[in-house]
C-alpha cells in the first residue's frame, strides 16, 4: 500500500488539520514529518473543538497509529500537554510513537527566537517564538540533541555544553540576558526523556515494516508550500520544507512510496505573519472577511493574531499545488463565501505594466499586483450540502473553474467544520 501525503498549496491555515482527521478514518499510520509546535491544525468532532500543534491529526482514532518522525521539532512539554488535553476531554488515550532520530526543542531555542524577534522590533519576522528557527539552525550546525541523546546522560552533557558555547555568547553580548548552564539544564531534559519513554521507538522501521505488510499511512505537513524555505516567500518562510518531496525524508520512508499527494487549498486566501500577499484585502472588506471565515474567524490558531486575507489567489495556488506535485485537491471554506453577490478572483499579476502568470521571486512580489476576475456568487448557506450537486450552480461553476486554474482536479471539497460536511467531488 502507498502512502498518501496531505499538505498545504498556500501560506498555511489551510484546513490540514481537518483534511487529515477525515481520510484518517481509513488509515493504520499518522505521521508528522516536519516542523513543530508553530502551527496549529484545529479539528472538531464528536469530543469537541481541539487545535492540535504538534500530535498528528489521527490521534481521535483508536486504530491509528501517530508518529513523531525524524523530521520534526519535539517540544516535549507541547507534547505532553496536548496529550494531557484530549485525555481529559474524555478521548481515548491515542496510540503515539516518537522517532529516537528526531531532535529536541531545547530552552534555550525559545529564548534566542524570543529575544531575536525583539531584537528585530519592526524588521521582525513574525516568528510565533516557539523556537523554530533556532531549533533548526542547530540541527543543521550539528549541535542539536536527538531524543535518544536524552536516555544518555554523558552524551547529553557534551551536546549541551557544545551549544551552550556559543549560546551563551549571544545572550550575554547580543541580547543582554542571563546565560545558561548546562548544569541547570541538564535535570529537567533528563526527566523529560524518561516521561516520553515509552512512546520512543525506531520508527523508520516501524513505517518501513507496515509498507511491507501494505499499511495505509498518511504523511501530515504543517504550514503551506508558500512558507517553503527554498520554494516560497523567503525570507518569510518557514525553517523546515512543508513539501511533500521532504516527507519521505522527514518520515523516513522511501520517495517512491508516496503516490498520492493531497494539496488543501482555501477557496480564499489568509496568511498568518509578515510577507508579500498580493491579494490581501483591508479595511472594512478584509475586516468582514476575516471576521466570517475560518471556525470562529481567521485567527492564527496558534498565535491567536488576525490572519491577513485576501481572495483567491490562483497564480500562488497553482505555483503552491506545482511545487507540491499535487494529484488531486482539497478546497475548504467554500461556505464562507457564501454573503457575496460577486467574487473576485485574482488571475494573474501586474508588474511594472507587464502581465505575470508565474509566481515570481519575493523581490518582484512585493511590486506585484493583483489582476481580477469577478464571478457570481451564490449567497445562500451551503453548509448542509453533502453532494457536489447540493451546490448551488454558482458554487459548481467556481469550483470548476477554480479546478482549471490551477490545473489539478479538486477532489473535496469542505463546506464546514465539522467532519460531514466534507464533500467527494466525483
Amino acid at each position: 500500500m502507498s502512502a498518501t501525503a496531505i499538505v498545504g498549496a498556500n501560506w498555511g491555515d489551510e484546513g490540514k488539520g481537518k483534511t487529515t482527521d477525515y481520510l484518517a478514518v481509513e488509515a493504520d499510520f499518522v505521521v508528522r514529518f516536519q516542523g513543530g509546535g508553530n502551527a496549529g491544525h484545529t479539528i472538531i468532532n464528536n469530543y469537541g473543538k481541539f487545535v492540535l500543534h504538534l500530535l498528528p491529526s489521527g490521534v481521535f482514532y483508536p486504530g491509528v497509529v501517530n508518529v513523531l518522525g525524524p523530521g520534526v521539532a519535539l517540544n516535549i512539554s507541547t507534547f505532553l500537554k496536548e496529550l494531557d488535553l484530549l485525555v481529559r476531554n474524555g478521548v481515548p488515550e491515542p496510540t503515539l510513537r516518537i522517532s529516537t532520530r528526531a531532535q529536541v526543542i531545547l530552552p534555550y531555542h525559545l529564548l534566542l527566537d524570543k529575544y531575536e524577534e525583539e531584537r528585530l522590533n519592526k524588521q521582525q519576522f513574525g516568528s510565533t517564538q516557539q523556537g523554530i528557527a533556532p531549533f533548526y539552525a542547530d540541527k543543521y550546525l550539528k549541535v542539536g540533541v536527538q531524543v535518544a541523546d536524552l536516555f544518555e546522560a554523558d552524551r547529553l552533557r557534551q551536546r549541551l555544553a557544545m551549544a551552550l558555547t556559543t549560546k551563551n555568547v549571544f545572550f550575554e553580548h547580543l541580547y543582554h540576558r542571563p546565560t545558561l548552564s548546562v548544569d541547570e539544564l541538564m535535570p529537567g531534559l533528563l526527566q523529560a526523556g524518561e516521561r516520553i519513554k515509552p512512546f520512543v521507538c525506531d520508527t523508520t522501521s516501524l513505517l518501513h515494516e507496515a509498507l511491507r505488510q501494505n499499511k495505509r499511512i498518511l504523511l501530515e505537513g504543517q504550514l503551506g508550500a508558500l512558507r517553503d524555505p527554498d520554494h516560497g516567500i523567503y525570507p518569510y518562510s518557514t525553517s523546515s520544507s512543508p513539501l511533500a518531496g521532504f516527507a519521505a525524508v522527514g518520515a523516513g520512508i522511501p520517495p517512491y512510496a508516496i503516490q498520492r499527494i493531497v494539496a488543501v487549498v482555501k477557496a480564499y486566501s489568509s496568511c498568518v505573519g509578515t510577507g508579500p500577499f498580493v491579494t490581501e484585502l483591508l479595511g472594512p472588506e478584509g475586516d468582514e472577511l476575516r471576521n466570517r471565515g475560518g471556525d470562529d474567524g481567521e485567527y492564527g490558531a496558534t498565535t491567536g493574531r488576525p490572519r491577513r486575507v485576501g481572495w483567491f489567489d490562483a497564480v500562488a495556488t497553482r505555483y503552491g499545488c506545482r511545487v507540491q506535485g499535487a494529484t488531486e485537491v482539497a478546497l475548504t471554506l467554500l461556505d464562507v463565501l457564501g454573503y457575496r453577490d460577486e467574487i473576485p478572483v485574482c488571475v494573474a499579476y501586474e508588474v511594472e505594466g507587464e502581465v505575470v502568470e508565474e509566481f515570481p521571486t519575493s523581490a518582484t512580489l512585493d511590486r506585484a499586483r493583483p489582476i481580477f476576475e469577478y464571478w457570481p456568487g451564490w449567497q445562500s448557506d451551503i453548509s448542509e450540502a453533502r453532494t457536489f450537486e447540493d451546490l448551488p450552480k454558482n458554487a459548481q461553476v467556481y469550483t470548476h473553474k477554480i479546478e482549471t486554474l490551477i490545473g489539478v482536479p479538486i477532489k473535496w471539497i469542505s463546506v464546514g467544520p465539522t467532519r460531514e460536511a466534507m464533500i467527494m467531488k466525483n
